[in-house]
Order: C-alpha cells, then sequence, then structure tokens
C-alpha cells in the first residue's frame, strides 16, 4: 500500500469514527519529517514525489545512515534507497529488512517494499566497461522507482556497429540513460537516433585532457542532437531518478 493510500484510509477512518481525531493526529505528527538530531528525515515526499527521501552515503557514517533508514521504514511505505553505499552501510542496514539487497557495482542498497509489475521502459546505455559503475546506478534508480529497464553496455562510438544492435529496443523507450567518458559523443549518437528524451551522463573516466569528465560535460551539453539533456559528472542517480520520473508520466 502506498503511503497515499495509507492516508486515504486514515481520513476514511476519521470519516467512519474508526479512528479517533486524537489517534489520527497522532499519526499525522511526523508527516512532514522527523528530526534526528543529525538530519531531519523527509517524509512527506514520497506523498510529493512518489519516492521516499534517498539516502545518500557518502559523507555519513554508517550509524547515521541505519537511522535515517529505519525513521523511513517506520514512517513510509515504499521503495527505500541508499546510494553511494559501501559494503559497510549494507552491514549496517541489512538486518532492519530482510528484503534489504546490496549491488555493489552500483555502490546501492535498495529495499523493494512493492513488488509490482514494472511500467513501460527506460534504457540505460554505456561507452565503456570502465563507465559500467555509474550505468549501475542509474539502472538501479530507475528499477527502484518501478520501470523496466534494458541495459546496454560497451557499445560507444569506437565500434559503434555494437549499439545499431539495439536499435529497435531503444525505440521502445519512454527515455533513455547515456553515460559516457573520455569524449562523450555516445550521447550525441544516441540523440540522433531515437525520438523519446536521451539522458546523457558524463563520467570522469579518460586520460588527463578530459579533466575527470569536464570534456565530456562540455561535449554533451554543446551536443547537435536534439532532446538531449545533461547531469552532473557521473550522477548515476540523477539520471536514473529523471528517466524514471519521464517514464513513470509516459505510462500513466
Amino acid at each position: 500500500m502506498s503511503y497515499e493510500d495509507e492516508l486515504l484510509k486514515l481520513l476514511s477512518g476519521v470519516r467512519s469514527g474508526e479512528v479517533s481525531p486524537a489517534a489520527a493526529l497522532e499519526s499525522l505528527r511526523s508527516l512532514p519529517f522527523s528530526d534526528l538530531g543529525f538530519a531531519r528525515v523527509d517524509h512527506h515526499r514520497e506523498l510529493r514525489q512518489g519516492l521516499s527521501e534517498v539516502v545518500l552515503c557518502e559523507s555519513k557514517t554508517p550509524d547515521q545512515a541505519r537511522e535515517i533508514t529505519r525513521a523511513l521504514l517506520e514512517r513510509n511505505t515504499g521503495n527505500v534507497l541508499l546510494t553511494r553505499a559501501g559494503p559497510e552501510f549494507y552491514d549496517a542496514v541489512r538486518d532492519l529488512d530482510e528484503r534489504a539487497a546490496y549491488h555493489p557495482a552500483a555502490r546501492t542498497i535498495t529495499i523493494i517494499r512493492e513488488e509490482a509489475e514494472p511500467l513501460g521502459q527506460v534504457c540505460v546505455v554505456s561507452a565503456g566497461t570502465s563507465d559500467q559503475p555509474v550505468a549501475e546506478e542509474a539502472r538501479v534508480t530507475a528499477q527502484v522507482m518501478g520501470s523496466r529497464v534494458e541495459h546496454f553496455y560497451d557499445v560507444g562510438v569506437a565500434g559503434a556497429h555494437r549499439l545499431f544492435a539495439y536499435r529497435e529496443t531503444l525505440e521502445r523507450s519512454s527515455a533513455i540513460v547515456v553515460v559516457a567518458g573520455m569524449e562523450g559523443a555516445l550521447a550525441s549518437l544516441v540523440g540522433g537516433m531515437v525520438s523519446c528524451p536521451v539522458i546523457a551522463v558524463p563520467t570522469s573516466v579518460g586520460y588527463g585532457a578530459s579533466f575527470g569528465g569536464l570534456a565530456a560535460l562540455l561535449a554533451m551539453m554543446n551536443s547537435c542532437a536534439a532532446g538531449v539533456a545533461v547531469v552532473n559528472i557521473d550522477n548515476g542517480f540523477g539520471a536514473g531518478y529523471m528517466a524514471g520520473l519521464i517514464n513513470r508520466m509516459a505510462n500513466r
């Protein structure tokens, strides 16, 4: 049951007299957020945006991530996602819910609480094998948001014929995430092939003159292919989230 459905059930209970106004008030008390001292967990985000607050583990301690995750599990009903998480974070939260799963390549932890049939289709494409960790972050994020995800890795412009083998699948997508380092040309190639939005992710993969992904970022921002939008360097989460939103709207 979604958070929205929980609220509707609660309000219906008040109307029917099964739930007292005082009990309803207590249930709603933590609706806006929970104050943990070191963090204020936004429980209302699931109602506003359709996904619970995502836990960025980077620069947090495992204990902090555990307490935030505990608060989300107690007060929200939807899927939970932790990003930029090492094995120590999985060790810290795994006993909170038996559905917790660690995805090493993506450095993410998921707790899937809604086993609904995936909607639509999102594709995640990476130029090289070295770009795969960022691509995996995007893939897992889109899946947590309820999308059916296909992925094609190591299909960069150095061997563009590899990409063309998947053209039919790409054309059926609601959105495509393209992950590339080096010169970042793959985003323009894909953008010129399809009619759906393309979300380009520059990665920090490359030699000296790639400037840690800046060369790919600028190339993607200057793409001559219409329909290409760009997120920050190595931001697989942001791209996967945007693709999930587009797919959700396309398949309502």
